[in-house]
């Protein structure tokens, strides 16, 4: 029997070949063979378990290359169609090669594949639909552990939710950033450089040959972003929470080290199921509170606040918007990496990657709880060095002195906003304006450049209808677009609110996830144009300058909208998805309660 949010325990420990680096309670009491879970499909003398040995040999495996071994499902977020994910597919081979060297049987299921460049209206919308998908799966077939492979932003939060509900012993693989791009003797970084070279396009700076070129320049490579989008941000977050193999997120896609390292991944978890390590025992309070500090200290993606929120969920535990604001307090940006900073992913991985990034905050980190690894992240962090100190900062010389989210309160974002405040433009970081609202992006895109609106850098630009409702799926709106004129002048920065999120590659004074959405009824929904707005950081206020009758009265004249889907997967959706302070999951998902395991028979 699992619950939903929040089952049970385990330990291991190991080093990051996947040798074992000293026994541990989980250990020493190994799992005999008759004890594994898919002992009940094809160890057990009745009718089925006679029909489950007959179709294995219907699909060619010899019955001493399965029977009494570890099963390991090997989840693969590959398609055709997700550049980030695309080499995953050798990836999977070299995860199996670890598996049957220690002695498994390597099992690859494909799963559904989000991917942030190509799907629409956002993958965001299929976050949670990956999610069930993986905890089915888990839960469903004669699989004793899992290695998931994924990266691009939002498979690795839903990969790991999925598998936090059915809390079988886990490893994750990070897909791993792209090489780094090149346009003339320029180092571009995705996502980053687009915006920057779009906004020159728009300003009349370059033109269609110049665009061409950084067309063919930005992504050299299969692999995430190379900036600290969100990707790279929820990947460390992984390493951080202890799921994978030590230094794995910042491996870039097409170094031989990926390959070594999914290997010594399918190595490790055939170790871990032997030994009883359930996900629950290294997914604990501690271990997310060192995630969202490592979030933090890197500058990295806002998105990273609601996937965390939700990830804990699943582990039963109660993650908030205050918690990121209060440890953002106590921890410095030290990575200096774009969209915030000046390098890329693979300058970050020869400076020594994440453990040596976390040697420099072991003060604020819990260092005695285990990960899949090793005992302690205390052993594992031993020996971390950082060779590139301009890359990964010391704590006297930080990129910026507090974590690089701030969370906002006031009356306009009652259950709060956030905003990457490191990579917008320092003066406006306490500013007062008035709004200019759109009421969707499709307007906004069409009217932005109407001289009628008469736009000044001191306006305050407001998108709403565009959260986990009224998007649909929360898209990446939130850095909305300056409009051309004032690109022309120079203006690269205004601010901007929405209730929609924006790519952990974006930059700017851009105010985000503003709970609840204006499309149930938020505050959002009651700005008018030529409202005065303050966003003071300092303070962590977003105020909305009009009286509580005058808010009364527009709350009276507002009327709700009609649903966005009428049938289907979306409907489910909109039925059941949470805000964005507590992470866009779906209820019934993220409520707590038990689970059966299935009847094998």
């Amino acid at each position: 029997m699992t619950r939903g949010p929040g089952p049970a325990a385990g330990q291991a420990s190991g080093q990051a070949s996947g040798k074992a680096s000293g026994e541990t309670a989980g250990e020493e009491a190994a799992v005999r063979p008759e004890e594994l879970r898919s002992h009940q499909w094809w160890g057990t003398d009745g009718l089925r378990s006679f029909s489950h040995r007959a179709r294995t040999r219907q699909l060619g495996y010899l019955p001493e290359e399965h029977l009494g071994k570890p099963v390991v499902a090997i989840l693969n977020t590959w398609s055709d169609i997700n550049p980030c994910h695309v080499h995953l597919r050798d990836r999977a081979q070299a995860v199996k090669r670890g598996v049957w060297q220690a002695g498994g049987f390597p099992l690859e299921f494909p799963v559904s594949t989000l991917s942030e460049t190509f799907q629409k209206p956002t993958p965001m919308l299929y976050r949670n639909m990956l999610a069930m998908e993986t905890e089915e799966l888990l839960r469903s077939y004669p699989v004793d552990g899992a290695v998931l492979l994924g990266g691009c932003d939002k498979s690795t939060p839903a990969l790991l939710m999925g598998a936090a509900s059915v809390d079988l012993p886990t490893v994750f693989v990070p897909a791993g950033p792209m090489l780094p791009g090149h346009w003339r003797d320029e180092v571009l970084g995705s996502g980053t450089d687009m915006w920057k070279y779009w906004d020159d396009k728009r300003a009349g700076l370059i033109g269609d040959a110049e665009m061409a070129e950084l067309e063919n320049g930005l992504a050299r490579s299969p692999g995430t972003c190379m900036t600290m989008g969100t990707a790279s941000t929820l990947t460390a977050a992984a390493e951080a929470l202890g799921v994978t193999m030590p230094g794995a997120s910042s491996i870039p896609a097409v170094d031989s080290g990926h390959d070594r390292m999914a290997a010594a991944s399918g190595r490790r978890i055939v170790e871990l199921v032997r030994g009883g390590l359930r996900l629950s025992k290294l997914l604990t309070r501690e271990a997310y509170e060192d995630a969202v500090a490592t979030v933090l200290a890197l500058g990295g993606s806002t998105n990273a606040v609601i996937h965390l929120i939700a990830m804990a969920g699943r582990s039963g535990l109660r993650l908030t918007l205050d918690d990121f604001d209060r440890i953002a307090r106590t921890v410095p940006v030290l990575a200096n990496l774009r969209p915030g900073g000046q390098y890329l992913m693979e300058d970050f991985y020869f400076a020594g990657g994440l453990p040596a990034f976390l040697s420099r905050l072991t003060d604020v980190l819990h260092l005695d709880r285990p990960t899949v690894a090793h005992t302690t992240m205390r052993e594992q962090l031993a020996g971390a060095l950082v060779h590139n100190p301009e890359v990964i900062r010391p704590r006297e010389k930080p990129l910026a002195s507090e974590g690089g989210v701030a969370v906002l309160r006031g009356n306009l974002c009652p259950d709060g906003a956030v905003i990457k405040h490191i990579a917008a433009e320092p003066e406006l970081l306490q500013h007062t304006g008035p709004a200019v609202v759109f009421d969707d992006y499709r307007t906004m895109q069409r009217t932005i450049n109407d001289p009628a609106l008469a736009i000044t850098p001191d306006h305050v630009l407001v998108l709403r209808n565009s959260g986990p409702k009224g998007g649909p799926g929360m898209p990446e709106y939130g850095m909305l677009p300056i409009p051309d004129y004032l690109l022309k002048q120079g203006v690269r920065d205004m601010v901007r609110l929405s209730d929609a999120r924006m790519s952990g590659t974006s930059y700017g004074a851009c105010v985000l996830h503003i709970a609840p959405e204006s499309y149930v009824g938020g505050p959002l929904a009651l700005v008018r144009s030529g409202d005065l707005i303050t966003l003071d950081v300092a303070a962590r206020s977003l105020h909305l300058h009009v009286s509580d009758e005058e808010l009364a009265l527009r709350r009276d004249g507002w009327t709700a909208p009609e649903p966005r889907y009428q049938r289907g997967y979306g409907a489910l959706y909109d039925e059941q998805i949470t805000q964005a302070d507590t992470g866009c999951d779906f209820a019934f998902l993220a409520r707590p309660g038990e689970v059966p395991d299935p009847y094998v028979g």
